[in-house]
């Protein structure tokens, strides 16, 4: 009973710090931290977060800057909750990272609605600057037509011209798919099939066999997080690349790589839009997070440390927190900071800035902890993002 009535109080303290706190400025990092994706963002992006506002000096218009966070659970009806609660009762001026693109699009649509800046960074499908674009609503690490264009279009041209697909099944895994399966048909490849698979699934032994039996010179990891490493785990008990079959892991980011370890994951080809050791200023960045994390940080983790920061300073060049105003400046000023340098912000939301193709090393080329990748090529951003007129956005119809 007395755990209960505490309980009751810190919610009913929680309600009512709401309206007083709203003088300050306050970022809301919504995010899946005890599921399929808690290492591919997870509590790593709240730190990262941290990160930013300390760099920026820990006040913006001379007001507190203050870091909210939630589990979403990957649930869009739990996260819709969550952010309504933020945006009407607590005072949160902005939203990021929202992993899972289900709940993305709901807090979306909710942000449109209640005319607040959401920038999101864990969420994958291109639709967020396309059809369901919004003028209040941001995009920032990478997306799915990003992929596609870097792993897939990579892929194909060194012969992997034939391909079967593993799909998450919800709005990321499906829009993986077709961003990748259509930039493997541009340039004279063939989609052989697909098969659709619950997020969050232990056995893949059935939907992999189908793969192996397509015959697919590429399987095409349509899927993140713990789903992916699970399939390549699965993949290596089924001989399926001794077999002759390539594994594309479509969005594979150095936190799943680190869980599966350079022995299940050398070879593998994958987009980041950052990677710790590739210069000086992802390095700075890196070691600084590692210090207080005691890991390096992935794509997710460093580009919500880029959009909370980008956020502040657009704050502070419009000298107001209002949306319409913060939302311009947004798309006015240049992205230069440890994540991405040159980037620019699009009229439909979407952050350019250029992407890597990397291959995982082998066990034996690593030379320090960490020591994961070897670049491939740069995927220049304007090459990687479509324009805002042919994102399919309607506003800049």
């Amino acid at each position: 009973m007395k755990s209960g009535l505490l309980a009751a109080v810190a919610v009913c303290g929680l309600f009512l710090a709401g309206p007083a706190s709203a003088q300050g400025v306050k970022i809301g990092i919504l995010n899946d931290q005890s599921g399929v994706y808690a290492d591919y963002g997870g509590k790593w992006s709240v730190e990262a977060a941290k990160m930013a506002v300390e760099d920026f000096g820990g006040e913006v218009l001379g007001q507190k800057i203050e870091v909210v966070t939630a589990d979403h659970q990957n649930k869009p009806d739990l996260a819709t909750a969550i952010a309504r609660r933020w945006y009407e009762v607590e005072g949160v001026d902005m939203i990021t990272e929202l992993t899972t693109s289900s709940v993305a699009l709901a807090i979306h649509d909710l942000s449109k609605q209640m005319k607040k800046i959401d920038i999101v960074v864990g969420a994958a499908t291109s639709r967020l600057t396309g059809d369901a674009c919004q003028p209040y609503g941001f995009h920032w690490a990478y997306d799915t037509h990003a992929l596609a264009v870097g792993t897939g279009g990579a892929l194909v041209e060194a012969g992997g011209d034939t391909w079967f697909f593993m799909t998450a099944d919800y709005a990321f895994g499906y829009a993986l798919e077709k961003d990748t399966g259509d930039v493997v048909k541009e340039k004279g490849g063939k989609v052989l099939g697909s098969v659709r698979i619950p997020l969050n699934s232990s056995d893949f032994s059935s939907f992999l066999l189908q793969a192996q039996s397509s015959k697919a010179k590429i399987i095409g990891l349509a899927n993140a997080g713990l789903d992916t490493t699970n399939s390549i785990k699965q993949a290596a008990e089924f001989g399926i690349v001794k077999g002759g079959q390539k594994l594309a892991g479509l969005l594979l980011t150095l936190a799943e790589v680190h869980g599966l370890g350079l022995e299940a994951a050398q070879g593998l080809v994958l987009t980041e839009g950052y990677y710790w050791d590739r210069d000086d200023k992802s390095r700075e960045l890196a070691n600084r997070f590692f210090k207080r994390t005691g890991r390096m940080p992935n794509m997710i983790q460093a580009g919500t440390y880029s959009a909370t920061l980008q956020y502040l300073k657009a704050v502070k060049a419009a000298g107001t927190k209002d949306t319409e105003a913060v939302a311009r400046k947004l798309k006015e000023l240049p992205v230069d900071d440890l994540f991405a340098q040159g980037g620019k912000v699009l009229e439909n939301g979407r952050m350019v800035h250029d992407l890597y193709l990397f291959e995982v090393k082998k066990p034996s080329e690593s030379k320090k902890p960490w020591d994961y990748y070897k670049q491939l090529a740069v995927v220049p951003g304007d090459k990687a993002f479509p324009t805002a007129k042919d994102s399919g956005c309607p506003l800049t119809k």
